[in-house]
Formats: structure tokens, C-alpha cells, sequence
């Protein structure tokens, strides 16, 4: 990618629905998805809590923590802190936030501080190192406007089952609309996921397990309804 030039990066499995120059990106203000959930740390009974685990790699890495911080939020909450996704992020050079990214990532890797020695890194490296490198190029959650990504213009919908279990009815509208040309089918058809939703039925069937105006609180019960009826393919 081109150095000094802005860019937003997606992840491959997001369904753009909107006109992408219409979002009201500061690129001199870097931010990322707030579509997520507290996935890490866990908090041990006995073992150190949010602030200091968080506290801690921000110490490690020298980037202010308290600045970080949502105080909205109450102590020891998870949305107190810093916490994005990786559907999407930007900034105003790629070579400059890649850097970092690997940076911050690797150290955090290879010296651990002591409060999160009990933590599992893998999978969430990405999702741990992501806030301070926002953070250290002066952005952060409240960088964009809400409503535009993973809002009217993109969606970061993961797995076909989640989508078609929980998305709008817009957005699965829009998605079979792309995908009637026979060209694009004979594509689609080779990733088992899309042949079975999109093609064979199983994205109805998803569809009509739930309400969709009284949706299950958390994606883990989601998931198990659609696993308990085979409806779950990665």
C-alpha cells in the first residue's frame, strides 16, 4: 500500500452495502469496530482485575491508559476499557500503523508484564494490541461517527449463520441481490458456507429460529440454537 496515503482496512468477510466515500473518516484520528464483546481478558476470582491488567500493557508499551479510559463506564466494568474488533481500522499511513501494530503486538507477545502471565493470548493478540495503537496515533472510540460502519454502509457479519440469524432484513436483501448472475454463483458455490445459506435454504432456515425483534442476549446462545440444529458451518 501506497506510504502516506489514507486507508481503511476490512475484514474479507464484510458485506459493503453503502457508498464507502460517504463516511466521515479523520484519518488524522485513527479508530476501529466497536462491534465486540468483553472476549478478554478473563478475570480470574483471586487474579488481577481489569484496570491492572489493562494498566499494565499500556505501561509496557508507553501509551497513556488513563486517556484510554470511558469513565462513563463503572470501575472494573469491561466497556470501561478500550476494546475494539479488527472488522475494520484506518489511519492516514499504512506503513505507519503496521508497524506499530506488529510493535506493540510482538512485545506484548514476547515480554508479557506479570498481571497477564495467566492470560491466553490466542486468539485475541490482535484485539489486545489493537486499542493502544489507536490510542498512541491520538484515536480511539469516539473517532467516528456511529452508524455508518457496521451501520448503514458496511457489515462485518463473521459467519453466514450469524448473518442470516440476526441481520437485518435490508441487508439480507441486499446480499441476495448481488447474487443471482452465474458468474457470481459458480464462485459462491465453491465455499461450502455460502452454498448451503445462500443457495440450499439453511439461511431461511436460521432465519426463522428466531424473532427478530426479541433476539437472544448473548451470540453464545445464538450460536447453540443454530448448532443444535445444524445450522452451524464455518
Amino acid at each position: 500500500m501506497p506510504k502516506d496515503e489514507p486507508f481503511v482496512f476490512f475484514d474479507t468477510d464484510t458485506l459493503i452495502t453503502g457508498d464507502i466515500a460517504s463516511v466521515p473518516f479523520d484519518f488524522d484520528r485513527s479508530s476501529a469496530s466497536l462491534n465486540v464483546t468483553g472476549t478478554w481478558p478473563e478475570i480470574e476470582l483471586y487474579g488481577p482485575g481489569y484496570t491492572e491488567i489493562w494498566h499494565s500493557i499500556y505501561d509496557l508499551l508507553g501509551v497513556d491508559f488513563t486517556a484510554s479510559l470511558d469513565l462513563s463506564q463503572p470501575d472494573e466494568y469491561w466497556r470501561r476499557y478500550s476494546y475494539f474488533n479488527a472488522g475494520f481500522f484506518y489511519y492516514k499511513c499504512p506503513h505507519a500503523f503496521g508497524k506499530r501494530y506488529l510493535e506493540f503486538a510482538t512485545t506484548i507477545r514476547d515480554t508479557p508484564p506479570k498481571a497477564i502471565e495467566c492470560q491466553t493470548l490466542y486468539p485475541w493478540l490482535d484485539q489486545i494490541a489493537l486499542p493502544l495503537v489507536l490510542q498512541s496515533f491520538g484515536g480511539g472510540r469516539d473517532a467516528l461517527p456511529q452508524g455508518y460502519l457496521d451501520g448503514k454502509i458496511s457489515t462485518h457479519y463473521r459467519y453466514l449463520a450469524l448473518f442470516f440469524a440476526t441481520a437485518p432484513d435490508e441487508k439480507i436483501e441486499f446480499l441476495m441481490s448481488l447474487v443471482g448472475d452465474n458468474k457470481v454463483k459458480k464462485i459462491l458455490k465453491d465455499y461450502e458456507p455460502f452454498k448451503k445459506f445462500i443457495f440450499q435454504n439453511a439461511g431461511k432456515k436460521a432465519r426463522k429460529l428466531f424473532d427478530q425483534t426479541a433476539l437472544p442476549a448473548s451470540e453464545r446462545m445464538i450460536r447453540k440454537r443454530l448448532k443444535n440444529h445444524k445450522l452451524w458451518f464455518r
